[in-house]
């Protein structure tokens, strides 16, 4: 994607009258219109971590601590219950700090962080994990759930798709939601500051309005997996087979493409402080993070 920007440049360019008693100085102002083209997205690396992330699925950034989280599905069945499935924690370095933070899970993916608890999504399950002791406080089943995906949270509430219904979830106070149905293959989601909901489906990067009608914002970015709201109106989405978008309403470029070295790129995490993408590679067993310039 290129974008443009416009900025106006003043110049002042004298002339002098001449009046037959004494000369007068006058000015004239001339607007020129100077027309920039902006930088391209990109991304460039700056880490990767060890391969010992068995099927590494998600990968959260979580601020207040500068931890990094990642949901690891152990095996190529990623809906398996054979409670293999773990969460380790890596350093701002890429270095893992714990290999197995919390174990017991089956095939977790994605994660998202609320009222001092992880969230995470278990095959048909809602799991809660207190992040001051690592401990599984809660499961909670799914009624009528086949393939549960990514998570996102504002204000306390937990947003989480699944994939197999073209559900939209909610967790609040103990209680589960459907807020929204028939989103072909939907998967990544994310909530703005001001509690829009996005999404990626078969139809695109779509947003939910107040109204509870949903629009298309980008129609070109199919099949998502992973998205982050950058402000603005600009989006990044990964695909799980080897891309990396930029995306907006006007506009989309491909930023990644690891197909050829059968690299994925599953559900993207985002450091926005210091503009860093995490990227989990699935069968490659590790995260690797990137610098995001735009």
């Amino acid at each position: 994607m290129k974008t443009y920007l416009k900025t106006a440049i003043y110049g002042i360019g004298a002339t002098m009258l001449f009046a037959q008693c004494s000369p007068q100085k006058t000015t004239e102002t001339e607007e020129t219109m100077v027309e920039e083209e902006a930088k391209t997205p990109s991304l460039t690396m700056l880490w990767e971590s060890e391969a010992s992330l068995e099927t590494v699925e998600s990968v959260l950034y979580d601020p207040s601590s500068g931890k990094i989280y990642t949901s690891n599905i152990f095996g190529q069945n990623p809906q398996e219950k054979d409670g293999n499935g773990t969460i380790s924690i890596l350093g701002m370095d890429g270095s893992i700090v714990e290999q197995t933070w919390v174990s017991g899970l089956n095939a977790p993916k994605g994660m998202a962080i609320a009222n001092g608890n992880l969230y995470v999504t278990d095959i048909d399950e809602l799991v809660e994990i207190n992040l001051e002791s690592g401990e599984i406080t809660n499961k909670w089943a799914v009624e009528g759930a086949e393939f549960l995906n990514d998570v996102a949270s504002h204000n306390g509430v937990v947003y989480f798709t699944d994939m197999n219904t073209g559900k939209v979830h909610s967790y609040q106070n103990g209680e589960i939601s459907t807020i929204s149905e028939g989103h072909d293959s939907i998967n990544g989601i994310a909530v703005s500051a001001d509690g829009t909901i996005y999404g990626l489906d078969a139809s695109g990067l779509k947003k939910w309005n107040a109204d509870g009608s949903v629009e298309i914002v980008n129609s070109a970015v199919t099949g998502g997996d992973g998205l982050v709201i950058l402000g603005d109106g600009n989006f990044v989405a990964s695909r799980w087979q080897g891309e990396i978008w930029f995306a907006s309403a006007e506009d989309q470029t491909k930023m990644l493409d690891t197909k050829a070295e059968e690299s994925n790129t599953a559900d993207i995490g985002y450091n926005p402080s210091e503009m860093v993408v995490y990227v989990p590679t699935f069968f490659k067993n590790k995260v690797v993070a990137y610098k995001l310039d735009y």
